[in-house]
Protein backbone atom coordinates (compact mmCIF):
# COMPACT_ATOMS: atom_id res chain seq x y z
CA UNK A 1 0.00 0.00 0.00
CA UNK A 2 2.84 2.58 1.09
CA UNK A 3 4.34 1.66 -2.27
CA UNK A 4 0.96 2.69 -4.29
CA UNK A 5 0.38 6.23 -2.50
CA UNK A 6 4.16 6.96 -3.06
CA UNK A 7 3.68 6.50 -6.88
CA UNK A 8 -0.02 8.19 -6.54
CA UNK A 9 1.74 11.07 -4.91
CA UNK A 10 4.85 11.80 -7.01
CA UNK A 11 2.58 11.38 -10.11
CA UNK A 12 0.21 14.30 -8.78
CA UNK A 13 2.67 16.57 -7.32
CA UNK A 14 4.85 16.37 -10.49
CA UNK A 15 1.54 17.20 -12.53
CA UNK A 16 0.79 19.98 -10.47
CA UNK A 17 5.14 21.06 -10.79
CA UNK A 18 4.21 21.12 -14.44
CA UNK A 19 1.05 23.28 -14.10
CA UNK A 20 2.60 25.75 -11.92
CA UNK A 21 5.81 26.39 -14.25
CA UNK A 22 3.33 26.80 -16.57
CA UNK A 23 0.91 29.07 -14.67
CA UNK A 24 4.16 30.87 -13.40
CA UNK A 25 5.95 31.67 -16.88
CA UNK A 26 2.85 31.92 -19.41
CA UNK A 27 -0.74 31.80 -18.38
CA UNK A 28 -0.28 34.77 -15.31
CA UNK A 29 2.21 36.87 -17.09
CA UNK A 30 -0.33 36.53 -19.81
CA UNK A 31 -3.37 38.28 -18.05
CA UNK A 32 -2.03 41.59 -18.56
CA UNK A 33 -2.48 41.01 -22.25
CA UNK A 34 -6.62 41.06 -21.61
CA UNK A 35 -8.35 44.46 -22.43
CA UNK A 36 -9.57 46.16 -19.24
CA UNK A 37 -13.39 45.80 -20.53
CA UNK A 38 -12.96 42.24 -20.73
CA UNK A 39 -10.78 41.38 -17.86
CA UNK A 40 -13.58 40.21 -15.03
CA UNK A 41 -15.51 38.28 -17.53
CA UNK A 42 -11.86 36.68 -18.21
CA UNK A 43 -10.57 36.02 -14.84
CA UNK A 44 -14.12 34.59 -13.91
CA UNK A 45 -13.77 32.08 -16.58
CA UNK A 46 -9.86 31.45 -15.38
CA UNK A 47 -10.77 30.63 -11.63
CA UNK A 48 -14.25 28.52 -12.77
CA UNK A 49 -11.77 26.17 -15.59
CA UNK A 50 -9.05 26.17 -13.70
CA UNK A 51 -10.18 25.32 -10.52
CA UNK A 52 -11.40 21.50 -11.94
CA UNK A 53 -7.58 21.38 -13.31
CA UNK A 54 -5.98 21.80 -10.30
CA UNK A 55 -8.19 20.91 -7.33
CA UNK A 56 -8.70 17.33 -7.56
CA UNK A 57 -4.82 16.80 -7.91
CA UNK A 58 -3.73 19.33 -4.59
CA UNK A 59 -6.65 17.54 -2.64
CA UNK A 60 -5.12 13.82 -4.14
CA UNK A 61 -1.37 15.44 -3.45
CA UNK A 62 -2.64 16.22 0.39
CA UNK A 63 -4.73 13.11 1.05
CA UNK A 64 -1.81 10.97 -0.16
CA UNK A 65 1.05 13.41 1.76
CA UNK A 66 -1.04 12.52 4.99
CA UNK A 67 -1.39 8.74 4.15
CA UNK A 68 2.49 8.61 3.29
CA UNK A 69 3.02 10.33 6.67
CA UNK A 70 0.63 8.27 8.65
CA UNK A 71 1.85 4.44 6.54
CA UNK A 72 6.14 5.21 5.80
CA UNK A 73 7.21 3.43 3.23
CA UNK A 74 9.90 1.07 4.49
CA UNK A 75 13.58 2.82 4.44
CA UNK A 76 12.12 6.57 4.08
CA UNK A 77 13.01 8.77 6.85
CA UNK A 78 10.38 10.48 8.98
CA UNK A 79 11.76 13.62 8.30
CA UNK A 80 11.46 13.80 4.79
CA UNK A 81 7.76 13.35 4.87
CA UNK A 82 7.81 16.04 7.29
CA UNK A 83 9.35 18.48 5.24
CA UNK A 84 7.01 17.28 2.02
CA UNK A 85 4.28 18.22 4.47
CA UNK A 86 6.06 21.52 5.25
CA UNK A 87 6.41 22.38 1.33
CA UNK A 88 3.04 21.32 1.08
CA UNK A 89 1.21 23.47 3.71
CA UNK A 90 3.54 26.22 2.43
CA UNK A 91 1.54 25.78 -0.95
CA UNK A 92 -1.69 25.68 0.74
CA UNK A 93 -1.36 28.50 2.69
CA UNK A 94 -0.02 30.81 0.09
CA UNK A 95 -2.53 29.58 -2.18
CA UNK A 96 -5.15 31.19 0.94
CA UNK A 97 -3.19 33.56 1.76
CA UNK A 98 -1.80 35.59 -1.52
CA UNK A 99 -3.42 33.98 -5.11
CA UNK A 100 -6.68 33.46 -3.55
CA UNK A 101 -7.42 37.01 -2.60
CA UNK A 102 -5.47 38.19 -5.93
CA UNK A 103 -8.02 36.90 -7.83
CA UNK A 104 -10.85 37.18 -5.89
CA UNK A 105 -9.62 41.31 -6.26
CA UNK A 106 -8.83 40.94 -9.91
CA UNK A 107 -12.14 39.26 -10.44
CA UNK A 108 -13.55 42.84 -9.98
CA UNK A 109 -11.41 44.27 -12.95
CA UNK A 110 -7.57 44.01 -13.77
CA UNK A 111 -5.28 45.69 -11.42
CA UNK A 112 -1.31 46.29 -12.58
CA UNK A 113 -0.55 46.32 -8.84
CA UNK A 114 -2.93 43.39 -7.52
CA UNK A 115 -1.37 41.38 -10.80
CA UNK A 116 2.20 41.96 -9.94
CA UNK A 117 1.38 40.59 -6.07
CA UNK A 118 -0.32 37.26 -7.80
CA UNK A 119 2.89 37.02 -10.05
CA UNK A 120 5.42 37.70 -7.41
CA UNK A 121 3.69 35.80 -4.75
CA UNK A 122 3.38 32.83 -6.79
CA UNK A 123 7.11 31.82 -7.01
CA UNK A 124 6.43 30.46 -3.94
CA UNK A 125 3.97 27.99 -4.91
CA UNK A 126 6.32 27.02 -8.16
CA UNK A 127 9.52 27.15 -5.56
CA UNK A 128 7.64 24.87 -3.54
CA UNK A 129 6.17 22.27 -5.42
CA UNK A 130 9.58 21.78 -8.15
CA UNK A 131 11.60 21.59 -4.13
CA UNK A 132 8.29 18.60 -3.40
CA UNK A 133 9.13 17.37 -6.83
CA UNK A 134 13.11 17.28 -6.42
CA UNK A 135 12.55 15.20 -3.01
CA UNK A 136 10.39 12.66 -4.14
CA UNK A 137 12.32 11.83 -7.12
CA UNK A 138 15.40 11.46 -5.39
CA UNK A 139 13.27 9.69 -2.50
CA UNK A 140 12.28 7.23 -5.49
CA UNK A 141 15.97 7.28 -6.82
CA UNK A 142 16.82 5.92 -3.29
CA UNK A 143 13.76 3.53 -2.88
CA UNK A 144 14.82 2.21 -6.16
CA UNK A 145 18.43 1.65 -5.04
CA UNK A 146 17.17 -0.12 -1.96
Amino acid sequence: MATALFVAHLAVTLFMTGVIWFVQIVHYPLFRCVGNSEFARYEAAHIFWTTWVVAPPMLAELTTAVLLFLHKPEGVSEGILWLNLALLSAIWLSTAFFQGPCHQRLSQGFDAAIHHRLVVTNWLRTVCWTVRSGLLLWLAAELVRA
